[in-house]
């Protein structure tokens, strides 16, 4: 079997070098050839195009910056992929257009399913990811062997689509968190509560133990960095679920008020910024300042 890999970013190249590790025969291309260094020394090959991934892989990965992105490829790859070969999207992409695109690949014989992932660059390398996947139930499970090379959690969610549906619920739902504990924790601040007293008291308490506040502990130290996942593009995770809210008629207020306050914290330049970074605007309106030590950090965590 011969998989192509189109698309060697950040999240691209782990996976891709992890297919490789797993023994399969892969081939590669990327808008910048440069890219191909790494899975050259592995043993992957380079193709020149699209095209040609597409023309001599058995199986495609594509893993894109958006919708435009992978809208473009598919034109191509429409064009040069055999019957009965298979294409998985791993962009977090529009559920409405992988479903378009879906249709027009079937009428040549061809299944996409959209496969989006969570576990940001980190996970990509370890194979430590989440990958929703949408589509043919069938396909999934004849291919399941071969998703499980580049994650730990796959995951079937449905029908085409559903992969990035479930994706884009996730985001929404970690990037309005953050700025919701944001808020009760400057409150508590302000209040005169002590922050690490206060994570730990937030932590321990009732059904909310743990995971729900652990992902603060950068925010505790005042620290954003490195930018793993950054506020652009949650801004396009956070639009894609507006989108789909809108299309499906479901209000969705609290993820509208999520994508004001990224959009400021990107007009404050932040665009390229660590995706906690929006946190950083309640404090500044509360007046308060929120930085505990690293050791706290981990005393807190190691209580409960």
């Amino acid at each position: 079997m011969k998989i192509g890999f189109i698309g060697l970013g950040r999240m691209g190249t782990g996976m891709a070098l992890n297919l490789r590790k797993a023994g399969y025969d892969v081939v590669v291309f990327d808008a910048r050839k440069e890219s191909a260094q790494p899975h050259l020394a592995a043993g992957s090959t380079w193709a020149e195009s699209v095209a040609e991934v597409g023309r001599v892989a058995d199986v495609v990965f594509t893993s894109l910056p958006g919708p435009k992105e992978m809208k473009a490829v598919a034109e191509v790859l429409l064009d040069s992929m055999r019957k009965g070969t298979v294409w998985f999207d791993l962009t977090t992409n529009s559920p409405t257009l992988v479903a378009e695109v879906c249709q027009q690949f079937a009428s040549k014989g061809i299944a996409l399913l959209d496969a989006p992932v969570s576990g940001g660059p980190s996970g990509a390398a370890s194979g430590k990811l989440a990958i929703y996947v949408g589509g043919d139930k069938q396909v999934f499970e004849q291919y399941k062997k071969v998703l499980d090379a580049i994650g730990d959690e796959v995951m079937f969610c449905g029908v085409i689509g559903a992969g990035n549906s479930a994706k884009l619920a996730h985001n929404c739902a970690s990037f309005s968190l953050r700025l919701m504990l944001a808020e009760v924790i400057s409150m508590g601040v302000k209040a005169g509560v002590e922050p690490a007293a206060l994570w730990h008291g937030m932590r321990a308490g009732g059904q909310g133990r743990a995971r729900t506040f652990d992902m603060v502990s950068k925010y505790m130290e005042d620290n954003y960095e490195p930018a793993s996942f950054t506020v652009n593009l949650a801004l396009k995770d956070l639009g894609l679920g507006l989108e789909l809210g809108e299309q499906l008629g479901v209000p969705m207020k609290f993820i509208q008020a999520t994508f004001d306050e990224f959009n400021a914290a990107r007009e404050r330049g932040w665009g390229d910024h660590d995706s906690r970074t929006p946190m950083k605007l309640q404090n500044e309106r509360a007046g308060v300042k929120i930085k505990i030590t690293p050791e706290e950090v981990k005393q807190t965590l190691a209580r409960c």
